[in-house]
Formats: C-alpha cells, sequence, structure tokens
C-alpha cells in the first residue's frame, strides 16, 4: 500500500498546473460518482430548486427588467396595427418613443401599480391612456413630464386640475382592482354585443338580436359607425380593426337614401370627427367630409332653419311628410360637428350655416324664462306650438349645446352662455319640483300654465350639463341642482322592480304616497339609454365620489340581468316593472354601443386624462371633439 500512496503522491505533484488540472478532474468526476448514486427523485428536486434560484435571480435582476420592458414597448408601438393593411400602419398614431415602461398590453408593471407610482390608465382597458404627472417618465434631466395618450403628447402644464387630481389615491391595490374588475366588465359587454351585430346584422344599421336578424334605417351602418370611438377608446384592437376594414371598402354615401339631418350629423359626422381625432387617421375624415358636404341642402330653406331629411344621392332636401316643422332639438344639435368640420376643411359654409340658425333662435319670440317651445317652421322661421316647455324629447339638446358650443368655441361666444344660464335659471323657475315621500328634485313640463310632473329619462342628461358648466367656472349652485338631479335619476332605475328606469316618468307630489316615481303603462319601456350613466360618469369625474360608480353599477349589472341576449347582444325591453316577464322589444340601438357603454367605461375609469374635459367635449351621440383654442 505505501508504494501505491507515493505513487499517488508523486503523480500530483509534477507540476503547478498539473496538479491543478487533475485535481479539477478528479473533483468532477467526484461530483459526478455522488450525482449518480442519487436517486432520481433527489435529483429531480435539486434540479427544480437551481431552476427557481435562476428565475428569480432574473426576475429580481433591474438590468434584465428594463431590457424586457423595452422589448415590449417595441410590441406596444406596433400591435395595434399588426393585422391592418400596411397604409393604415402609417396613419394610426404610435406612443412616444422613449416609453419603455408598458407590457405588451400597454399596460405598466404591476409593482409600479402596487406603489402607487403610475396612473391607473396604464392597466385600465388595455390601453396606454396616461402617466401620473407626479411619476411621470422625465427623459433627460430638465426635460418636461409628459401624458401620453393614443399617442398624444401633452405637456405639463396643459394639464388641468381636473387632470391630476386624487392621482395620489389611485395606487390602492384594492381599488385598482376593483375598477379593473369594472373595466373589464364593459369591454365583455361591448364583445358580446358586437358579436351580435358581427353574425346577425353586420354592415347594416341596427341588430335585433332575438330575431338574430337586423333593422335598416338609412343603410349607412349606423352600429358600426357609432361604436369607432367606444372600441378605440375600450382599447378593442381586433373590433376596430375590422370595423376600419369595413368603413374603407363598403361605406358609401352615394344612396338614393333619405335620412334625418339631426340623427345623421350627431351619429355618422359626429362618429367620423370624432374616430379622426383619437386616431389621426385620414379616412374618417374624408368620410366626414362626404357625408358633410351632402347633408348640406337640408339648409336650403326660406328661413335657413334646416328640413329634418336629406336625400344624400339626389341632394334634395324636406321637411316630415306631415307638416313643416323642425323640432327645435334638433335644428339646434347639430352645430358642435358642422362648426368643427369648417375648422377642418377650412370652409366656412358649414360653421355659418348652423349658427345662423342659433342667431334666429336667440332673437325669437315665444321663450318663456329662456325655455324654447319644441317646433320651428322651416318656411318662416316661428316657433309653432307655442306654451308647451319641456327638457325632454324635441327640446332636450338644445340647452345641452348651448353650453357646449360656448365651450368648444373657447368660451368667448357670449350670446351662448347668456342664453344657457337664462335656461337654467328658467327650468328652476317653473319646472322644478319635489316630490314625495323622498323630496327627489325633479324637472316637469309647462304646458299653457300647466305643471304636469313627467319627467322623460332624457332629462337625466341634465345633472352632467350643470356639472361641466360648473367645472368651466358657471355657478356653484349649478352643482348642488346636479347633485340632486342625478339622485332623482338613480332613484329612476332604483325604484322599478328590474332595477331599470322606464322611458317616462310621473312623479307623485300628493301626501301619503309610498312611492315617488309611478309609470304609466305605456311609458314602462326601457331602451338602453345612456342619460343617466352619462351624468353619472360627469359627477364622478369631477366630484371623485364613488356612489356614482356604485349606482352605475348596479346599472349595469341590471342591464345584463335583463337585456342581454345569450347568441349576442342586448335588447331594449318593453316592462321594466316584471322581472318575469320584461317583453323584449327585439332591438339594440345604436347608440348602447356609442354612447351607453362607452360612458359606463368612462365612469368606471380611475384616469382622469382620459378623454379630458379641458380638451374634450362630447356632442349629444357621446363622440369627443376637441375644445378649441380661444384664438381660434
Amino acid at each position: 500500500m505505501l508504494p501505491s500512496t507515493r505513487k499517488d503522491f508523486v503523480s500530483l505533484t509534477l507540476s503547478e498546473s498539473g496538479s491543478y488540472s487533475n485535481s479539477k478532474q478528479w473533483r468532477r468526476q467526484s461530483c459526478w460518482r455522488k450525482w449518480k448514486q442519487l436517486s432520481r427523485l433527489q435529483r429531480s428536486l435539486i434540479l427544480l430548486t437551481l431552476m427557481l434560484l435562476l428565475v428569480c435571480g432574473i426576475a429580481t435582476s433591474p438590468t434584465l427588467i428594463g431590457h424586457w420592458r423595452g422589448m415590449n414597448g417595441d410590441d406596444v408601438k406596433n400591435s395595434f396595427v399588426v393585422d391592418l393593411k400596411n397604409e393604415y400602419r402609417s396613419i394610426l398614431p404610435e406612443p412616444p418613443s422613449e416609453r419603455k415602461d408598458f407590457d405588451r398590453r400597454g399596460a405598466f408593471g404591476l409593482e409600479k401599480l402596487l406603489q402607487g407610482k403610475v396612473n391607473v390608465s396604464g392597466v385600465l382597458g388595455d390601453q396606454n391612456h396616461g402617466l401620473d404627472l407626479k411619476n411621470a417618465d422625465k427623459g433627460s434631466e430638465g426635460q418636461k413630464p409628459i401624458i401620453s395618450w393614443r399617442g398624444a403628447v401633452i405637456e405639463e402644464e396643459q394639464a388641468s386640475d381636473t387632470d391630476t387630481k386624487d392621482t395620489e389615491n389611485q395606487g390602492d391595490p384594492a381599488s385598482l382592482a376593483l375598477a379593473e374588475s369594472r373595466l373589464e366588465a364593459v369591454r365583455e359587454a361591448f364583445r358580446h354585443a358586437w358579436k351580435g351585430y358581427k353574425d346577425f346584422a353586420w354592415g347594416h344599421d341596427e341588430l335585433k338580436p332575438i330575431s338574430k336578424s337586423y333593422g335598416e334605417w338609412f343603410g349607412l351602418g349606423l352600429t358600426l359607425i357609432d361604436a369607432l370611438d367606444t372600441m378605440w377608446i375600450l382599447g378593442l384592437q381586433e373590433e376596430f380593426a375590422e370595423a376600419r376594414e369595413w368603413v374603407a371598402k363598403e361605406l358609401s354615401f352615394d344612396k338614393n337614401v333619405d335620412v334625418n339631418l339631426f340623427e345623421s350629423t350627431i351619429r355618422i359626422l359626429g362618429g367620423l370627427l370624432s374616430t379622426y381625432h383619437l386616431t389621426g387617421d385620414n379616412l374618417f375624415l374624408d368620410k366626414a367630409k362626404e357625408i358633410g358636404f351632402r347633408l348640406m341642402p337640408a339648409f336650403s330653406t326660406p328661413s335657413k332653419i334646416p328640413y329634418s331629411d336629406v336625400n344624400i344621392g339626389k341632394g334634395t332636401a324636406h321637411p316630415p311628410r306631415w307638416t313643416s316643422d323642425s323640432t327645435v332639438a334638433e335644428v339646434t344639435s347639430i352645430q358642435l360637428e358642422f362648426r368643427e368640420l369648417s375648422r377642418l376643411t377650412g370652409d366656412p359654409k358649414y360653421k355659418l350655416a348652423v349658427m345662423e340658425v342659433m342667431k334666429q333662435v336667440h332673437k325669437l319670440d315665444g321663450k318663456q324664462d329662456g325655455l324654447v317651445p319644441m317646433f320651428i317652421n322651416t318656411n318662416n322661421g316661428l316657433f309653432t306650438h307655442q306654451g308647451i316647455y319641456t327638457l325632454g324629447a324635441r327640446a332636450d339638446s338644445y340647452y345641452e349645446y348651448l353650453l357646449k358650443q360656448w365651450i368648444q368655441g373657447g368660451r368667448i361666444e357670449q350670446e351662448l352662455l347668456e342664453d344657457y344660464l337664462q335656461a337654467v335659471e328658467g327650468v328652476k323657475k317653473n319646472l322644478l319640483k319635489k316630490s314625495t315621500p323622498l323630496g327627489l328634485t325633479f324637472v316637469g313640463e309647462l304646458s299653457h300654465g300647466h305643471f304636469s310632473p313627467k319627467m322623460d329619462h332624457l332629462v337625466c342628461f341634465l345633472p352632467g350639463t350643470l356639472a361641466l358648466g360648473v367645472h368651466y367656472g358657471l355657478p356653484a349652485d349649478h352643482m348642488e341642482l346636479a347633485k340632486q338631479l342625478i339622485e332623482t335619476c338613480y332613484q329612476m332605475y332604483a325604484q322599478m322592480e328590474t332595477g331599470l328606469s322606464p322611458e317616462i316618468a310621473h312623479f307623485n307630489m300628493h301626501d301619503g304616497s309610498t312611492q315617488d316615481v309611478d309609470v304609466k303603462i305605456a311609458d314602462r319601456h326601457n331602451l338602453l339609454r345612456p342619460e343617466t350613466v352619462e351624468s353619472l360618469f360627469y359627477l364622478y369625474r369631477l366630484t371623485r365620489d364613488k356612489k356614482y360608480q356604485q349606482w352605475g353599477w348596479e346599472i349595469l349589472q341590471n342591464f345584463n340581468k335583463y337585456t342581454r341576449v345569450p347568441t349576442g347582444g342586448y335588447t331594449s325591453i318593453n316592462n321594466v316593472r316584471d322581472p318575469s316577464y320584461t317583453s323584449p322589444r327585439d332591438k339594440m340601438e345604436s347608440f348602447f354601443l356609442g354612447e351607453t357603454l362607452k360612458y359606463f367605461y368612462l365612469l368606471f375609469s380611475e384616469d382622469p386624462t382620459l378623454i379630458s374635459l379641458d380638451k374634450y367635449v362630447f356632442n349629444t351621440e357621446a363622440h369627443p371633439l376637441p375644445v378649441w383654442p380661444q384664438a381660434e
């Protein structure tokens, strides 16, 4: 044994290098023998442990995380346009190239969200809408923070108080989780409605979800056009892409068809202009120019008060067959769209035509404390059916557009503001009453001096409009009235057995009443209207009171419970008072996608820069148009 031992010793010390090499080889062989002696289970456990350690090391490495995010930031830039045509790729705006914080969905990293370091908008809606101004990326030292929304870059000093308030509360994990779950519920509702439209009504005006068919009004794909900007805001990339392809290939206005001037303006012209502004895609501007031009014959009347109907193929216009009157709401609620069309085209004829209408209405006799009758004659330009005043059908959006035109134009058109303020005082003086037993403040109607406690669901636009005015510096008591009225609009839902509002409510004013809201049999239908959700959005955006979100969530759940059709789509119903048989009407109005779901999404979003109220004004079909700089 001794000779053998010496031989081993000598062999190990022949040289320094040889000693090191042989030692390494021996250790490798020894380790390999020990590894082979382990059981298969033991080897598997060791390998699993090593893999976990490796993954954890990568996940906690700032360098690797930054590289990963950078790669996915590039993915985000291309994600929205990968399936579109080459020319479309060059049109769509991209997020700023310096952004490296987005994951592949356009959302921010979870660890930053939980730390409250970024705006919630990065997660809500699969979108890269905006950054918290306090923590926005600054790039090189001294560079101003920016907000990114759909590719638009806004300097910090442009952001308003509305854009930045309450951002410190947006990093709460529980709030973020709740908001995201509600936003996803809206996206899911849209996808379900879109599925029905795509399967059974593609390219047509309206879906009939019960009979799995469609209804035609103008034959211009109303639902699809109305929903374009909703899809963009919700981040529904695939749906938007297929809708854009239809607009590019199939939408034609060269048709021998009569269209309603008001409905075509707010839905088609408004929808195309809005989508152009949000996407930067000239396809939508070109289509807007064409439909705007084709609607102009409506203004060729003796009084310059437009006819209600236009044949967009023949270039002729006419009033309804039964009257020479137009409704006041229709002729005074097309201004936002035509004014914007003039601004974009440089052609003043569109703005001049619609502002002539406003000038005439401003001077007319027949108003009562700023309140207007419902009809106006296209031959002589005078009010007809005088003595009846309502904020419901045929008059409602006149009041809305007084304020919104003033906002759109940079708040310099004083006649519009004066008419709006006078009208609000007229509402207070003539139409406001309280119900029993809860004392709800409601807006009734006046007919030749007689008050009626009748309130259309359409009137529920008013709380949001009042709140918007206060945001722009109008009297603070308007906000108090807005809060009272939105409570009433919510009760129009809450006091119904289905939790859905009727089209028209009558309010009890007699002592001993047990329920504030009464509904006549003919008024019990629900058309999936947006007005209450619209006002809830404004009230939440401007007060941050969570109860408005909760009310909206209840309403959305009831829409899902009583109006959702399993095969796709949502339907209006005939009876909100009978949960066991709501009597579906087999019709999904285009405004359900264009307005109702859009306002739900904006209501549940915690991002105040998502369609900022300082930079956009919504038309009466919920299509956002830009607020002009005062110089314009």
